[in-house]
């Protein structure tokens, strides 16, 4: 067999087919029809004839071929497949680098995003659980491939919050760990849920009592002092009707004019909007279609029923009704905007009235699951319409300052 040389492949034309240029010991280069040329090896393993490739002419020179060659043959001699070892370590590496690209952070986003399309969770909720995940967890572990990332790890990052004194937040950071990793794993992104081997490592927060006043007398006090509120006219209005519904502040500020049927003295809150994400049934007192019908002067041709102060495409501030109660003189912790619920459930409670009917209204989720099944946003309807009706008026007795004895009125 001729000598080859470098000379003599650079010379290689292609030809209408693809043909061999032999070198010795079973290496090859292959030239094709478009022009190019590759290396290739043939071996036998088992019996059975395989090829390996060892890369393109001229990147590959025939000296570095030959030495590629020599190498694959000496793992041959091994008891070796050279090719199959290469498809493993290929495999490997594809593995290594998908597992790099999981991290935490990209696994968390996409968690957030698909909670957003299926819009099971409150818009505020999501945006506290974000603040804490890109506050709390992206900056130590977000680059981290999230199968990679151990107990112990993350049991440290949580101990930096705890040691800065927010003992809580490094508690709902664990949760919102264990949320995306638990979703990780439905998703075959993730082996298992770390944060389960971290349970104990935080007592759980208490349940967060809102201020509230719940005393007649001070009820009275409170509602004197809302009438000499002299700031905003639609915060006067939300601090008059927020004792009168005793919806969710967030539900309450959010509302909208089409919501509201002031002929028939109800409110009808969509599910999207509502925390349980169920429609909700608000039946207004007289008091309150009264509240509203003055408010409709003011704002009744935008979309909001409280406008923000800035700019009516948005709705009050959540801020705002508590900014309110400060200025009154009351502090945080003797009442809050949520504190307007504490209020009338204690008091309504106190009065008699069906603690099923008081439930529906404030559209708290139903303990037993197979009852809620069948709750609708109607249940107690009747009942809830005379029961508003009378709180209204109970609250007007206490404002005005006189003794009021309410009674829940029985069912004719």
């Amino acid at each position: 067999m001729p000598t080859i040389t470098d000379v003599a492949l650079r010379k290689a034309k292609a030809q209408d087919k693809p043909y061999k240029i032999a070198t010795g010991n079973g290496l090859y280069l292959l030239v094709n029809p478009i022009g190019s040329k590759l290396w290739r090896w043939k071996y036998r393993v088992a019996g059975k004839e395989k090829l390996l490739a060892l890369g393109p002419y001229p990147a590959v020179s025939l000296l570095d071929a030959r030495q590629r060659c020599e190498d694959a043959r000496r793992l041959l001699a091994l008891g070796q497949d050279p090719g199959a070892l290469r498809k493993t370590e290929k495999a490997a590496k594809v593995q290594a680098e998908a597992v790099a690209a999981e991290t935490f952070e990209r696994v968390a986003r996409d968690w957030m995003a698909a909670r957003e399309t299926k819009g099971d969770t409150a818009e505020t909720t999501a945006a506290k659980d974000r603040w804490r995940l890109e506050s709390y967890l992206f900056p130590h572990i977000g680059r981290r491939p999230i199968t990679e990332i151990t107990a112990l790890e993350l049991r440290d990052v949580l101990k930096k919050a705890e040691d800065a004194g927010k003992r809580e937040t490094a508690s709902r950071v664990k949760i919102n760990a264990g949320q995306v990793f638990r979703w990780a794993v439905l998703e075959g992104r993730a082996h298992s849920d770390i944060t389960a081997s971290l349970r104990g490592l935080f007592t759980t927060p208490k349940p967060t009592h809102r201020a509230t006043i719940t005393d007649p007398k001070k009820i009275g006090e409170l509602l004197r002092a809302i009438e000499g509120f002299t700031r905003q006219y639609v915060t006067l209005a939300a601090l008059k009707l927020a004792p009168l519904v005793f919806v969710r502040p967030g539900e309450l500020r959010k509302a909208e004019w089409v919501e509201l049927d002031l002929d028939n003295a109800i409110w009808r809150i969509p599910g999207p909007r509502m925390k349980m994400k169920a429609a909700h049934l608000v039946p207004l007192s007289s008091q309150a279609v009264d509240v509203l019908r003055e408010l409709h002067k003011l704002t009744g041709h935008g979309h909001f029923v409280f406008p923000g102060v800035r700019t009516a495409s948005r709705p009050m501030s959540e801020n705002t009704i508590n900014a309110a109660l400060r200025r009154l003189g009351y502090a945080s912790d003797e009442m809050s905007g949520h504190g307007f619920r504490s209020m009338a459930a204690t008091r309504l409670n106190e009065m008699g009235w069906n603690a099923d009917a008081i439930e529906r209204q404030l559209a708290h989720a139903e303990s037993n699951k197979v009852r809620g099944a069948y709750t609708h946003a109607a249940q107690y309807l009747d009942e809830r319409k005379r029961m508003m009706q009378a709180w209204a008026d109970y609250l007007d007795g206490l404002r005005a300052g006189g003794k009021v004895v309410a009674i829940k009125q029985k069912v004719s």
